[in-house]
């Protein structure tokens, strides 16, 4: 199969990289790149552990394909913040004990990341739909909406 050359900046760096077609982005992110902080669950797009942003968006990087990057800035979760300096989001799930195992929190963070960016989250209930889309085996959800809750809760009072 020919390969195809693609740009895309990740967390602000620009790759380069001759890639088969039909190769994942979330497999381009985590082998090609070395990022593995974006997971792979299902492979289906329904547990959201592989979820990215992308241009902007979140998206579910096991359903996409990389050549649908090209020209696009995707963030990972190696983006919002590393061991010795978190990010704003992974340090409220710090706070509230949001995460058990880890194995969806990478996925969390990204999907809590554009709902944040793009989505009032008025009421509590707002927040659980809004988070729907991502799955967690562990925690209950209810330490992750405590921590969404005060991230919201710092852009104005919850209703």
């Amino acid at each position: 199969m020919d390969k195809k050359t693609i740009t895309v900046g990740v967390n602000g760096v620009s790759h380069t990289r001759s890639i088969e077609p039909r190769l994942l982005l979330s497999d381009f992110i985590r082998c090609e790149l070395g990022l593995t902080g974006t997971h792979v669950g299902c492979e289906h797009g329904v547990c959201g552990a592989c979820t990215v942003i992308l241009d902007g968006r979140s998206a579910r990087s096991c359903l996409t394909l990389a050549v649908q990057a090209d020209g696009m800035e995707i963030e990972t979760v190696e983006g919002q913040g590393t061991v010795d300096s978190l990010g704003r989001i992974q340090e409220a799930f710090r706070q509230h004990h949001g995460l058990q195992c880890g194995f969806c929190t990478p996925g969390f963070i990204m999907a809590i990341t554009d709902l944040l960016r793009h989505h009032p989250l008025d009421t509590d209930e707002q927040i659980r739909e809004a988070l729907s889309g991502n799955i967690c085996r562990c925690t209950g959800y209810e330490n992750i909406v405590n921590a969404v809750r005060e991230l919201a809760n710092e852009r104005g009072p919850l209703k």
